[in-house]
């Protein structure tokens, strides 16, 4: 299934931006992410082969670290114990009008494994949970072994792609306009605390985790970055001190970065105002 993590990959930020363009009551939605890994047969095999690798999360560079950390070791897939799971061990919302999907690939049979996947399917579309499912292969086979099935009783779609065939991107004349300010929005970043230097390295290195799937892919990733759903509020003095003025003098010095720590509070909140807004930056 390297194949299959790599569409993951691929696809990851043009998935986001779909999601970020809805609306819910005329206001930006928010996004929250889980990731679960199945169908490895290093994992436990007590556990269904099936582990969270992050829970439900705003942190879409996290999940996009831990995506690409992702490799396959072949195995068993028990689709029905992983969609189980995602069910019982996710915090999903209790609002009805919140939109909740699971969206699970594979390319062995539906109905492998221990747990029925007509009753976990059944479960999750007890609570609103639709599932989508994607069959590595040809469609017809996904038809035979199942996909479509867990879809219809899940509520949702049922699709099939080539997992070895490369996802091709089509750039468009604006991609290289949106790397260039995506590198002029990275400077507006001001880390601070412990994680701030690190976070920061971190979001380099999804950026260049997406330039190695094309310069269109890139693009996606910077338009993602330029949308309200994209937050670091642990880590950015701008997002963390934006609608909250007594935040930059609740920080200790030492939490600040260097160029910022003697400076007084007046200094501080001129030095974020050059800086903010971003979209004046960009």
């Amino acid at each position: 299934m390297d194949g299959l993590i790599d569409q993951a990959k691929a696809q990851l930020w043009k998935m986001v931006n779909q999601l970020a363009s809805s609306k819910k009551e005329g206001e930006a939605s928010d996004i929250e992410i889980a990731l679960f890994e199945y169908g490895n047969d290093k994992l436990a095999m007590g556990e269904g082969y099936v582990r969270m690798v992050s829970a439900l999360t705003k942190d879409v560079d996290g999940i996009s670290e831990k995506l690409f950390q992702l490799k396959t070791n072949g195995g068993s897939e028990y689709c029905g114990w992983v969609i189980g799971n995602a069910v019982k061990d996710l915090a999903w919302s209790t609002d009805d009008k919140d939109l909740k999907i699971i969206v699970i690939a594979g390319n062995e049979p539906f109905n492998q494994g221990p747990k029925d996947y007509k009753e976990t399917c059944k479960w999750a579309a007890e609570k609103d949970i639709v599932i989508n499912t994607v069959f590595c292969g040809a469609w017809k086979e996904g038809i035979e072994t199942f996909w479509e099935a867990g879809a219809k009783i899940g509520k949702g779609q049922y699709l099939n792609i080539e997992q070895d065939k490369k996802v091709i991107h089509i750039r468009t004349p604006y991609d290289d306009i949106l790397i260039q300010l995506n590198l002029r929005l990275n400077k507006t970043y001001i880390g601070y605390g412990s994680a701030g230097k690190a976070m920061k390295e971190r979001q380099t290195l999804q950026d260049d985790n997406a330039a190695a799937y094309g310069q269109a892919n890139v693009a996606q990733r910077a338009t993602y970055k330029a949308k309200a759903q994209y937050r670091n509020d642990s880590w950015d003095l701008l997002d963390a001190t934006e609608g909250d003025d007594k935040k930059i003098a609740s920080l200790r010095k030492e939490d600040l970065p260097e160029e910022m720590q003697k400076m007084n509070d007046s200094e501080k909140k001129e030095y974020l105002e050059k800086t903010a807004p971003r979209t004046g930056n960009c």
